[in-house]
Formats: C-alpha cells, structure tokens, sequence
C-alpha cells in the first residue's frame, strides 16, 4: 500500500532534521586563568543577545542559575495568570458577600506577580529561552561534544503571546479590583 504525505522515520514518527551552525551555541567548560567563570558568563550573554535557537551551557553554576532565573520567571507569570484566573472567576462561583474576600487578594498578587515580571524579566533576554527537556529535541544537538554530562540546554522561544495573556489577565483584575472596591467604600 502506497503512503502519502511525509515519510515518517524516528520515535513518534518525527524526521531528524540536522541543525544548521547558527542555530546552536555551545559555552563550553574550559578553564583558561582567573577570570573563566566571568568569561563564562560574557559568552553566555553574547549568545542570548544573538538569539540563538539553542544555547548549551556546559558550566554548571552558570547553566543552574539560569535555568533558576527561568523558573522563577516562569512562577510569575502563572502565578499571575492563575491568581488573576481567579479573581475574575470567583464572583462567578461564589456568593457575592464572600466573592471579594478571594477576589481581591488574588487580584492584588496578579498584578504583583506581573509587574514584577515586567520590571524583572520583561527586557531580559534570558526570558526569550527556555529549559528544553525533551530527550528527542536533545538528540537532535551536538552534545557528543560536550565535557559535563549535565549541561543546561535552552531553546528560543516566542513568548509574545504569553506576555500578552498575563498583562490582559493582570489588567482585567486590576480593573475588577478598582470597581469591586469603589462598591465596598462608596456604600
């Protein structure tokens, strides 16, 4: 029976696809004096500036405190996402006399956590990238060239619409927790 469409090859189905030399930077882990840890980092830099598609950074304090600065970056914005998820949908599922003792608390850590994500994050270019994972995404980098066997890998992502759904989010409570106050004092 003939097959139509793309032929499937790899687990899942997926074509491995070779990497060109401008999508992946490597930071590697060669010590060359006093000041490696600090050159380290300027490679680091240098390579988020030139938005590569994936960074390997091989140095291990380097590579975990970026993927922490990642994750607390990432802890915002759902945090500001959920607790602004909940401030509008609580007058929904609870009584009106009780809605605004859950509401207005998650709205005022929604609009927190959002602009603390916008002063900290927003122009950092670290939050263009994230932690990959993925054991197939991984094969697919030359890490057989690697000295560590932990590197951190990130991957360029577009988070233009996740800054858009967690400032919308933000915004909205703001504007229900401004009303929903007005009501409390001007009775």
């Amino acid at each position: 029976m003939a097959t139509w469409g793309r032929r499937r090859a790899g687990p899942g189905g997926r074509e491995r696809v070779a990497l060109s030399a401008g999508e992946c930077y490597i930071v590697h882990e060669i010590y060359n004096g006093e000041n490696a840890q600090d050159q380290f980092e300027y490679e680091l830099e240098q390579a988020l500036e030139a938005q590569y598609k994936y960074i390997v950074i091989e140095p291990t304090r380097i590579g975990d405190e970026t993927a922490r600065w990642i994750t607390v970056g990432n802890c915002l914005h759902k945090t500001a996402v959920l607790s602004g998820t909940a401030c509008l949908l609580t007058p929904l599922a609870l009584p009106s006399e009780y809605s605004h003792y859950v509401s207005l608390p998650a709205g005022v850590i929604s609009l927190a956590c959002s602009t603390l994500y916008g002063i900290s994050w927003q122009f950092d270019p670290c939050c263009k990238y994230q932690v990959e994972y993925d054991a197939y995404k991984l094969s697919r980098l030359p890490l057989h060239t690697l000295t560590s066997s932990t590197p951190v890998v990130l991957v360029r992502k577009d988070d233009v619409h996740r800054k858009r759904l967690h400032n919308t989010i933000a915004l909205a409570a703001l504007a229900y927790c401004i009303k929903k106050i007005y009501e409390l004092y001007s009775v």
